[in-house]
């Protein structure tokens, strides 16, 4: 009766070891283990584990990734503010002159407020990106903010290319922008002021010679009002005839007088001409520009491929 007893307890006990192997088999395949040494567990030898299901800890970023992370966020930050401003000047520009309420807008060249909105768009959603994939550590907004600046970077190359192989035709170029701007000075402000800046600073009046403004609708001899057969004021040798508030028909008759009378009330001398020359010994800081402006370009470039590589890396 005893031994008849005891082979049971012998079955049941190899019973559950049978049953406890599946279990310890499962807790050897398992990717990640924690052991309690309240709980009485024994970790499991290294010979055991399976490598190839093992838990990899990513490496935390170094000092230098952190430092590079921020000087991008700070760098986007920048540019995104400098673009928003000269998206605000852009807009303020076009609801002065009425022409976002009137819905009439210039051709873009010949309108710089909206040069002025189109690089501002463009710079602000440009710099945003490289903010949030600098901030998120988003390699799909990194791409983007890459991708832009590379293709900025190649527009600017292509222009300067194009410079550089029309600068024999500079001189009529100049000449079609001025013409633009002497045909449209009455309808477009922003024209007018540049035109009057170019003509007060460089002492001329004009594309060729003061005449050149009889092309002008309001300024022809046959137009009516007061502006006919005159020229701008800034052409006025003294505009300021009374010494405080410059005279706006300063210029009036102008264009009936001689060249000998007319040069002691105007600058007879075309703008074309002093405006090429004035490019021409500005040549060595507009090259110096454009260097920097690459430079600053090729930098967030790399900010952001360090960034980039270090996202593969942490995978």
């Amino acid at each position: 009766m005893a031994m008849g007893r005891g082979r049971p307890r012998g079955a049941a006990g190899g019973g559950e070891r049978a049953q406890l192997l599946p279990q310890a088999s499962r807790l050897v395949e398992l990717p990640c283990s924690s052991s309690d040494d309240s709980d009485g567990d024994v970790d499991l030898p290294a010979s055991e584990l399976d490598p190839a299901v093992s838990c990899s800890i990513p490496p935390a970023p170094s000092a230098f990734s952190q430092c590079v992370r921020h000087l991008a966020f700070l760098w986007n930050l920048l540019f995104l503010l400098l673009g928003l401003l000269v998206l605000a000047v852009g807009v303020w520009g076009l609801l002065a002159k009425g022409s976002v309420a009137g819905a009439r807008f210039a051709p873009l060249g010949s309108d710089p407020m909206l040069l002025l909105v189109l690089a501002g768009l463009s710079a602000s959603a440009v710099s945003l990106g490289g903010c949030l994939g600098a901030l998120r550590s988003s390699p799909c907004l990194l791409r983007f903010f890459v991708g832009s600046v590379l293709s900025f970077a190649g527009l600017e190359v292509l222009a300067a290319l194009l410079v550089l192989a029309a600068r024999h035709r500079l001189r009529d170029a100049l000449r079609g922008a001025l013409l633009l701007c002497l045909l449209r000075y009455q309808d477009e402000p922003d024209l007018r002021f540049l035109v009057d800046e170019v003509q007060r600073s460089l002492r001329c009046c004009g594309l060729g010679s003061y005449r050149d403004w009889e092309a002008n609708p309001y300024f022809n001899c046959s137009a009516p009002g007061a502006q006919a057969c005159s020229v701008p004021a800034s052409c006025c040798l003294d505009p300021r005839q009374n010494g405080t508030v410059v005279n706006a028909l300063c210029a009036a008759g102008a264009l009936r007088l001689g060249d000998a009378a007319a040069g002691t009330v105007v600058y007879v001398g075309g703008c074309v001409a002093q405006l090429s020359a004035w490019l021409r010994s500005q040549a060595g800081a507009i090259v110096t520009s454009a260097a920097v402006l690459v430079l600053v370009e090729a930098v967030g470039v790399l900010m952001a491929l360090k960034m980039l590589r270090d996202i593969t890396a942490r995978g």
